[in-house]
């Protein structure tokens, strides 16, 4: 029985997402469509209870009373809305958290959450992955960052001159740039990895989203999707003055996160 409905568009799922969650029976999410820390479906991956996911397409005309009015009609038994204490909703955001309050009277209202003095919100999530700033960025989700992505055909160059690298084609997802610790998520199988998102400076300039795994794998066994989790920033792209020296400097990329995989809860 619902009786308590968090409302959010709860891109990220991140702490803040999660004191709304934790109140709530079930939760509504508000598809705007521009989810880019967790998009679409994935939203509901990280929550553990009924989710119900609103276009705002379908729902944008409706004024604030009428808004309730619905949630109270596809849900009988509601007695309260949690939302968080900045959320604006209804016809041009006109609707208040105040509002809800008034009109359901046991509605929660959750206050600002904050982490180490930062305010925990999703376009401070976003910046911090925007700035490679993956620390942050998962502190404030309490998890690792992760993407999904589908395997391309790459230039081939890394199997030949460097080492062997799986390429990514990513869709939607906020995504970092420079050299990372990662868990790369292949089928049933985690694999620790490094990988590279940026520009490939030294050899062609294009954009790549690219990863070497540590571990022991056999090629077979790569299906798709493919899960990637941020652990660690490594450092920035960078242009080599030759194949030779890249190919040092991935050793040297490869080395460092093998050792923080197995001090980060790599394994």
């Amino acid at each position: 029985m619902i009786k308590y409905l968090a409302i959010g568009s709860f891109d990220g799922i991140h702490l803040g997402h999660q004191a709304l969650i934790d109140k709530a029976d079930a939760i509504a999410v508000i598809e705007r469509g521009k989810a880019t820390i967790t998009p679409g479906y994935h939203r509901a991956k990280f929550i553990n209870k009924p989710t119900f996911f609103y276009y705002l397409e379908q729902i944008k005309h409706l004024k604030p009373k009428e808004f309730i009015a619905k949630l109270n009609q596809d849900f009988p038994n509601l007695e309260g809305i949690v939302v968080g204490y900045d959320f604006a909703f209804g016809k041009d955001r006109a609707g208040k958290a105040k509002l809800i309050k008034e009109i359901l009277p046991k509605s929660i209202i959750v206050d600002e959450v904050k982490v180490d003095g930062i305010s925990v919100h999703s376009r401070v999530v976003r910046d911090a992955i925007v700035n490679s700033n993956i620390e942050l960025a998962n502190t404030l989700l309490g998890r690792f960052y992760e993407i999904e992505g589908y395997q391309i055909r790459g230039l081939g160059l890394g199997s030949k001159e460097l080492v062997p690298t799986i390429n990514l084609k990513v869709l939607q997802y906020t995504l970092p740039q420079g050299v990372f610790a990662i868990n790369a998520y292949i089928g049933s199988k985690k694999y620790k990895a490094v990988c590279f998102i940026g520009h490939r400076k030294s050899v062609d300039n294009s954009f790549s989203v690219e990863f070497n795994i540590i571990d022991e794998f056999e090629k077979s066994e790569i299906l798709k999707p493919i899960r990637v989790e941020f652990v660690k920033f490594i450092r920035e792209n960078r242009k080599f003055d030759s194949l030779s020296e890249l190919k040092e400097q991935i050793k040297k990329d490869i080395e460092i996160s093998s050792k923080i995989l197995l001090t980060k809860d790599g394994t």
